[in-house]
């Protein structure tokens, strides 16, 4: 069905049918009740926090049983919450935090432990690259220029292999 037949069909429904449609998507999926549920009570402040235990729990696991998981290293988790706060259209600065927070925590992981994989300098590269573009496209950048600073400082401190390559945003943004 396309948008104009829908809303042809939409324009023909009288209030109460249209209520008792709304309602009826709203008991049988998922996705529209969670929808309804952040616009009409939008807690941006505890799911940024839900969004960044679950990141840095894929760096830092929580114990179980007396033992410490390994990190998974996802980046994939970010990725979801990111998607899902643009669908719900979250504030730009909530979603703009957690692309930085996503890579700070790495950083800060691979600050302390050696790591060797070729893929989580190129993801932690991809998350960065994605980030100033959210930015300068939400008009926001000013904003997280010593967050985005930082970053590259520490990309530096830590000799990552594709340092210039976080550079090179840097220069082309004329810092």
């Amino acid at each position: 069905m396309s948008k104009r037949d829908l809303k042809k069909y939409v324009a023909e429904l009288n209030k109460e049918q249209l209520e008792e449609q709304i309602l009826e998507l709203y008991e049988k999926f998922s996705s529209v009740k969670v929808y309804y549920d952040f616009v009409f009570n939008p807690k941006e402040e505890t799911l940024l926090k839900e969004c960044k235990l679950k990141i840095s729990n894929e760096y830092y696991p929580l114990k179980k049983s007396g033992r410490r998981s390994k990190p998974k290293r996802r980046r994939s988790v970010a990725q979801k919450y990111i998607k899902h706060f643009t669908l719900l259209g979250v504030d730009p600065f909530v979603i703009a935090d957690v692309m930085l927070y996503n890579i700070e925590i790495a950083q800060t992981f691979s600050s302390e432990q050696d790591i060797k994989q070729e893929l989580f300098f190129k993801s932690m590269y991809n998350s960065f690259q994605q980030a100033v573009v959210f930015l300068i496209a939400n008009g926001i950048l000013t904003d997280f220029k010593p967050r985005i600073s930082a970053i590259h400082t520490e990309t530096i401190l830590q000799k990552w292999y594709n340092e210039p390559e976080f550079n090179a945003i840097l220069e082309r943004l004329e810092y």
